[in-house]
């Protein structure tokens, strides 16, 4: 078979330069359609693709083309995520601005984006490194400042060695850097805070909302805000003051035996104020260089303050310690030791000989022994040794000891996150800068709206270590909005989550120049359908939730989520672990696009696995990819149109095998539909094709009807591979005399062509199988019984023998039950 000038390079070209002569993908709010917005997240601009971006826009594009044939209004847009570190560090080590090297490199992504038959509406591309963009981020910033949503203070923050900035505790895994893979380390600085914990349990309960979502990514959302009920209680100390700490298990309080304070906690630093050796251990703590997440894995260590409180229920005296696992910033600085039910407590009284008391034991018999000896026993259980409070399990104890305490007013219930506010303060200069001036007199002041966008110099020079727009006196040397006098501008940037917490509303409104956002957003959010990566599932995901919530109270959009469904993907594997550009292992597609075609690409990422699956990634079947879209596809049709003209389709006349055909056609349309809108199964929608063209091309009736089944049936194929393959489906679709598929209608399945004239019948006795007969799928039973006793192998197992019933199931089994 010949190959029929199939030429991938020029088809693609083609069919791309179509799509933007005719603005194929871009759309307005102006439809009777149902809109759809379906969203992939925006990339960094590294310079180049890598598969794991192939990935993730084949799919969303896949979703967006599929929903367009099924009438809807997509939208479907791309931009950039342009601030950040890398691009910092690569201006510093090439001494260029980051700002060149940036737009660089969305350049050069776009060519190879467009290159890949994306359907975007690239009329609404923008950056976020442009100041009409941050423009509008600054201007709301403003507002939240006027609100009292935003605050600085001086605060322990976890700061990279490596990329030299504060990095949220979001940002820090496994006690490194999410980026540079640093260790990082404590340090005080003062920061500018988003009060995201005003919205802890909104952005709790509404992950129920979320029924698009899949559970694992809600789990790890609910496990970060970590909602917690509890008791704050006050251990009075022997003057007039008190210590507040808060315990999830006041079922352990008569178990206590220390306090342990935080270092910075106001009783520590006056205690040290005569004790030398305590002060110098203060000295130690504040400057140690652990993250907090490696707070817990460090040598724990204190020394005594030299003062007690008193036990609220016992009166006893409890002595009160500094300890360097305690962190000033987490509820009030200061915890109750309960060394018996608590292994950090239980270290620390093991090391400088406390009391361990016991107060719990197991209520189950299946439950671990206490043996305080070797460990603390941390399950819940019965409790002993605790006065009138023996007996009681861990619902009951709480209850009664949190009344006592309201009762002796020195304990309060209350609930708790571990959610912390957003630091967004970064000390690196390639961000959005944050538009507060600094006064002596009048303190933080919000740049007035008409001084907005606070732009950032572009055209910098990096000498020595920091941001260039620390050093550029006539940038920051400004005076003051409110009294006039000198004042400097904030030289810090913002964490650049700030930018892609709200980039998918602002697609919406993007030329507006008036208004961050518009009554365009309204129509447009929520995103539909949003496609991205699994491990954006704390950082992106629950700062754009919070970020939407903000938009809502202020008046710029209407719904409570950004994201209505969530397509959360597994990662493209190379050798068993993550391909990434850091690695050097990340796979430009630009070699496999030349050689193969962007359809081959897409069809084999689309087929190698499920979409919420990782994958180890082969470029052996972008190879297999072209040659059936060659071979299997395009010549197939070629060779059928070269028959010549088609009669019109007679579904009452044709024959049995024309029919088997048919069938199969419209089973496999069912199933792709199924597949595309309800199980995101992609990979089935390939591999159903591929089962549907295998019967074409054995399918040897050349027949006026059998030509147009034959028809039929390569019509059908090429729709359902036209979301995963545009550029030849594009062209085949218009040789088999159907127009432009880019607003072609999907199919409807024909019910008549499912209907089997004949089914077949497993027929069983006794429940064993012990034969198959064809019949009618409108058989009655008597003729069902009457065909399967002609079957010598069913007949022999009920000769001699009493039928006592007969179970029929029409089209799928008869058993009789005999005896």
């Amino acid at each position: 078979m010949s190959e029929h000038n199939y030429s991938h390079t020029e088809i693609e070209r083609e069919v791309q330069k179509h799509w933007a002569d005719n603005g194929s993908f871009e759309v307005t709010e102006n439809s009777d359609k149902p809109k759809f917005y379906c969203l992939s997240m925006f990339p960094y601009p590294s310079g180049q693709l890598h598969m794991g971006h192939v990935r993730t826009y084949t799919l969303g594009d896949v979703i967006g083309r599929f929903q367009r044939l099924k009438g809807r209004n997509v939208l479907q847009p791309m931009g950039w995520d342009a601030f950040g570190l890398p691009a910092e560090n690569a201006a510093i080590k090439r001494n260029i601005p980051p700002a060149k090297w940036t737009y660089q490199n969305i350049a050069h992504m776009r060519t190879q984006m467009k290159a890949l038959g994306f359907a975007f509406d690239w009329s609404r591309e923008f950056e976020t490194c442009d100041p009409d963009y941050y423009k509008w981020e600054q201007w709301f910033f403003t507002r939240l400042f006027r609100k009292g949503l935003v605050y600085k203070k001086a605060a322990f923050v976890n700061w990279d060695p490596v990329d030299q900035t504060v990095l949220a505790n979001e940002q820090v895994i496994d006690g490194r850097g999410w980026r540079s893979d640093a260790l990082v380390e404590r340090r005080e600085l003062a920061q500018w805070f988003v009060k995201i914990t005003d919205y802890a349990e909104e952005l709790l309960e509404d992950l129920d909302k979320l029924g698009g979502w899949p559970d694992k990514i809600k789990t790890m959302q609910r496990n970060w805000i970590g909602r917690s009920e509890g008791v704050e209680i006050k251990f009075q100390l022997d003057g007039a003051e008190a210590v507040s700490v808060y315990t999830t298990r006041p079922d352990t309080l008569m178990g206590v035996t220390y306090l342990a304070v935080a270092p910075q906690h106001p009783l520590a630093i006056s205690a040290a104020g005569n004790k030398p050796e305590l002060q110098a251990f203060l000295d130690d703590c504040n400057q140690t260089k652990v993250a907090e997440a490696d707070m817990a894995k460090q040598e724990k260590l204190g020394l005594p303050t030299g003062q007690n409180a008193i036990h609220p229920i016992t009166g006893e005296p409890v002595p009160v310690w500094v300890a360097n696992f305690v962190l000033m910033e987490y509820g009030s600085g200061a915890v109750m030791s309960v060394p018996g039910h608590d292994q950090r407590d239980w270290e620390f009284a093991k090391k400088y000989g406390l009391p361990i008391k016991q107060v719990i034991e197991p209520a189950e018999s299946n439950q671990a022994e206490c043996n305080l000896d070797l460990e603390a026993f941390t399950e819940r259980g019965v409790l002993v040794n605790s006065g009138k409070y023996d007996g009681l399990q861990f619902d009951q104890a709480f209850e009664a000891i949190a009344a006592a305490l309201v009762q002796k007013k020195c304990g309060e219930r209350q609930t708790n996150y571990r959610l912390r506010d957003w630091g967004v303060s970064r000390q690196r200069y390639w961000g959005c800068p944050i538009p507060i001036i600094n006064c002596d007199k009048c303190g933080s002041v919000p740049v007035p709206d008409e001084d907005l966008p606070v732009e950032l110099p572009t055209d910098v020079q990096f000498e020595g270590v920091g941001s260039p727009i620390k050093k550029m006196n006539d940038w920051y040397e400004t005076s003051c909005p409110d009294c006039g006098s000198a004042a400097i501008r904030e030289t810090d940037t913002f964490d650049t989550f700030m930018e892609s917490s709200w980039y998918y509303a602002r697609f919406a409104s993007h030329n507006d120049s008036e208004a961050m956002l518009d009554q365009r957003a309204k129509y447009w959010t929520s995103v539909d359908h949003y496609v991205g990566g699994e491990e954006h599932a704390i950082l992106h995901l629950l700062y754009a939730r919070f970020f939407h919530k903000l938009m809502r109270d202020e008046g710029l959009v209407e719904s409570d989520e950004p994201f209505e469904k969530l397509l959360a993907l597994g990662m493209v594997l190379q050798g068993g672990t993550k391909m990434s550009k850091s690695a050097g292992d990340a796979g430009d597609p630009q070699h496999l696009m030349d050689r193969f075609g962007a359809d081959a690409v897409r069809m084999a990422m689309m087929f190698a696995a499920p979409p919420e699956q990782s994958f180890e990634w082969s470029e052996n079947g972008v190879e297999s990819a072209n040659k059936w879209l060659r071979t299997r596809l395009w010549n197939t049709i070629v060779d059928h149109l070269a028959g010549g003209e088609l009669p019109t389709l007679d579904v009452a006349s044709l024959s049995s095998e024309q029919k088997d055909l048919r069938r199969s056609v419209h089973e496999t349309l069912a199933k792709c539909e199924d597949d595309f809108g309800r199980r995101l199964a992609f990979n089935t929608v390939v591999a159903a094709v591929m089962s549907l063209m295998n019967q074409v091309t054995k399918f040897e009736d050349s027949s006026g009807q059998g030509r147009a089944v034959v028809h039929e049936a390569l019509t059908v194929a090429v729709l359902i591979m036209s979301p995963i393959t545009p550029h030849i489906c594009h062209t085949l679709w218009q040789m088999l005399g159907h127009g432009d598929i880019e607003i072609a209608d999907w199919l409807p399945v024909d019910q008549s062509a499912l209907e089997k004239s004949v089914v077949e019948l497993a027929v069983q006795v006794n429940g064993k199988l012990r034969g198959k007969v064809e019949l009618s799928p409108d058989a009655e039973q008597d003729e069902a019984v009457s065909v399967a006793r002609l079957q010598e192998n069913v007949e022999k197992y009920l000769i001699d023998k009493t039928i006592r019933k007969t179970i029929y199931v029409p089209n799928k089994i008869l058993n009789f039950v005999v005896s």
